[in-house]
């Protein structure tokens, strides 16, 4: 197994490759802009490291994990659209760098882009990789439209909300890794099960990113800080504080997220004291503890050295612990 740095560098290079001036400018230059803008690269990562993980040769993931790059950054250009989100990664989003007419278009062409990144794969793993892929890529968008569904909803529940973030978030970190171990030729049984680790890690990853929206450092966060607030998203933050709140918070919780001040400060930090003040910060904080766990469990079910379940806890372990 190599370090988490080496598979980075090993994408970034191949990204570079990728990512070359084509024609016409004004549909590729923001493509390749959002690409440049930096991120984790998470689940890129997770493509290449599980399929070192299954012994296969990680070099063969990197298209597979470019795809899933490529459709990553295009669910994001067109999620900033739809929630006219003016930073992404601290940076200008892309309708904003462009216009709105550019941003769908170029977004268009990534969904497109990401599929052809397939083709070089042998008929029975292009198969099984498109087959993942598409069930995954619809299921991001029924995610996103239920996301956009809950900013007028009152009645949204937990398991709704959690159904949601699968979706929209996790069923990618999940396919991300199963691509990885079909191209390593893993096992059926393997292939499913990282794919529930996988899951499980990226609703652990989700909620923690809810938790920083309101409560991270706007320097390192990346993102507006408070944003889910503004845009009257009931996360598990909201809807775990209107749970345990007082009567008088939790209607002045409800009232609050109907609410689109001009100046959105007072409102983020009104929300953020009653999150706090009502339990809800600390019952994300434990929901996150919690799926990181349910993901290592499904460790215990691979084919694979204890040394290489170990790589792979370090790393869910290092992500619940970021700051950004």
């Amino acid at each position: 197994m190599l370090t988490i740095e080496t598979y980075q560098k090993a994408f970034i290079a191949h990204l570079e490759q990728y990512s070359v001036e084509r024609e016409p400018e004004n549909l590729y230059a923001p493509i390749n802009y959002i690409l440049g803008l930096g991120g984790k690269r998470l689940r890129p990562v997770l493509t290449l490291m599980t399929a070192d993980v299954f012994d296969g040769d990680y070099k063969a993931a990197l298209n597979a994990a470019l795809s899933v790059e490529v459709f990553h950054n295009f669910s994001l250009v067109h999620d900033d659209i739809m929630d006219a989100a003016p930073l992404r990664r601290g940076q200008q989003t892309v309708h904003e760098k462009w216009d709105t007419n550019t941003g769908i278009l170029s977004g268009d062409a990534m969904l497109i882009m990401a599929y052809q990144l397939f083709e070089g794969y042998a008929p029975e793993r292009f198969k099984a990789l498109i087959e993942v892929f598409s069930k995954t890529a619809i299921e991001v968008c029924e995610g996103q439209q239920y996301d956009v569904d809950f900013e007028t909803r009152t009645d949204v529940t937990l398991p709704e909300y959690l159904k949601m973030i699968e979706y929209k978030t996790a069923v990618l970190v999940a396919a991300a890794m199963k691509m990885g171990a079909i191209i390593a030729g893993a096992s059926q049984a393997d292939q499913d099960n990282i794919y529930e680790f996988g899951k499980n890690l990226g609703i652990a990853f989700q909620l923690q990113d809810d938790y920083l929206d309101a409560f991270g450092d706007p320097e390192t966060f990346g993102k507006q800080v408070g944003g889910d607030i503004i845009e009257n998203k009931k996360t598990y933050l909201y809807l775990k504080a209107l749970e345990f709140s007082s009567k008088t918070d939790k209607v002045a919780l409800a009232e609050l997220f109907k609410t689109q001040p001009k100046d959105p400060s007072s409102k983020i930090e009104t929300a953020k004291s009653i999150f706090k003040s009502s339990g809800g910060a600390n019952a994300t904080k434990a929901a996150i503890l919690d799926y990181t766990k349910k993901a290592f469990g499904v460790l215990e079910t691979l084919h694979v050295s204890d040394a290489k379940k170990a790589i792979l806890k370090a790393f869910g372990n290092n992500l619940m612990n970021r700051t950004v």
